[in-house]
């Protein structure tokens, strides 16, 4: 992997995938781990979905092996989103996005729709959130891989849903198999796809911010303090999270 290639894909399209980077074993740690949570959460709130129909999002637990962090500190990940927000960068959210069979395809939408200056709502500004996203299977075409209009979080996004519809930009589908990481700006503009199968379709995501911003659009489950002092100094800091 060329690291300055993937720096440049993230500038250029507003995303980029790293194939192959987490061990697949530490994967399958975090879903054996996380199923039973999921099926307890899914049995709770079956009716009740929280992101369209047959799509939830929950918060991610702290606890090995869902978490491991192996996860938030990879030195390439960090490496190319500080490359885009520079070194003050903090995590403060970990969560799933779960869609299940007899979902449909989501409208075009960026993440994070409040505008940092409400009195200039079309403002393009240099990026101060990331989202790194990696799924707990493989994620194929039928399971409802996430599509992404490449370059539109350069573009006000009038101009971007315009060019969308002239077809002057293509949305691009990313299946990611187990491993693999995405990388992408959330003001690309891009939507969810139906899962075709009778799997869930479990996608992991870290947002990483700079440090000035803050916000709660999501819900986040607290850092148990055995986990927080099991972490280094430096990893501490990369951490904003409610403690327990």
């Amino acid at each position: 992997m060329a690291l300055e290639q993937k720096i440049s894909e993230l500038q250029s399209d507003g995303f980029c995938v790293l194939k192959a980077h987490f061990p697949k074993a530490q994967i399958q740690s975090c879903r054996d781990a996380f199923w039973p949570i999921l099926a307890q959460y899914l049995q709770q709130h079956q009716n009740t979905p929280n992101r369209g129909p047959h799509r939830y999002f929950l918060p991610m637990p702290f606890d090995p092996p869902c978490f491991t962090p192996e996860f938030f500190f990879d030195p390439v990940v960090l490496q190319i989103v500080r490359s885009a927000l520079g070194e003050r960068i903090v995590a403060d959210q970990w969560g799933c996005d779960v869609c299940l069979e007899g979902s449909q395809h989501q409208g075009l939408h960026v993440d994070f729709q409040r505008p940092l200056f409400p009195d200039d709502p079309c403002l393009v500004l240099p990026p101060y959130i990331l989202v790194v996203s990696f799924g707990l299977i493989d994620i194929t075409l039928a399971h409802g891989p996430i599509e992404i209009a490449p370059a539109t979080h350069r573009m006000p996004r009038h101009e971007a849903l315009a060019a969308i519809e002239r077809s002057e930009i293509v949305i691009r589908p990313v299946p990611l198999e187990s491993g693999d990481v995405l990388i992408r700006h959330p003001w690309a503009f891009h939507r969810g796809t139906p899962n075709l199968t009778r799997d869930p379709r479990p996608l992991l995501t870290i947002r990483y911010v700079r440090r000035w911003y803050n916000d709660d659009s999501r819900d986040v489950n607290p850092l148990p303090n055995t986990v927080w002092e099991s972490l280094t100094t430096a990893q501490q800091a990369l951490m904003r999270f409610p403690r327990s």
